[in-house]
């Protein structure tokens, strides 16, 4: 499970990394990645989930957040120190194993920290 210090919370923080990060598509999820030197934060990475009514009802956004949340735990170690990141899932992503969406999740990732990183 994603620790609470990991959580992103405030809908300002949410709506500044959408709109300010890099912005990394696949097929099952989009990832924004606000760097570090753009957050001048320098707590533990923070990363938020958004899943929208298009994914399905309740339950299937409920568990598309659950397993995102599970597979960003193991993931966060790779993101920099006061970073932000905000995983958005597709329609797609309901129907997705976890490894498929772990698989998108890891590309998403790798080419958002690369960017981001070429940003300065």
């Amino acid at each position: 499970m994603l620790k609470a210090e990991h959580r992103l919370r405030r809908p300002v923080d949410f709506r500044t990394t959408a709109r300010r990060g890099v912005r990394v598509g696949r097929p099952r999820i989009v990832v924004h990645f606000l760097p570090p030197d753009v957050t001048a934060s320098t707590g533990p990475p923070t990363v938020g989930f958004t899943v929208g009514r298009a994914v399905g009802n309740a339950v299937a956004r409920n568990t598309v957040k659950r397993r995102l949340r599970h597979l960003m735990a193991a993931r966060v170690g790779r993101i920099p120190e006061g970073a932000r990141v905000v995983v958005r899932a597709l329609p797609p992503a309901a129907g997705a194993s976890s490894a498929l969406l772990a698989a998108d999740l890891d590309a998403a990732l790798d080419r958002a920290l690369t960017r981001g990183g070429q940003r300065r």
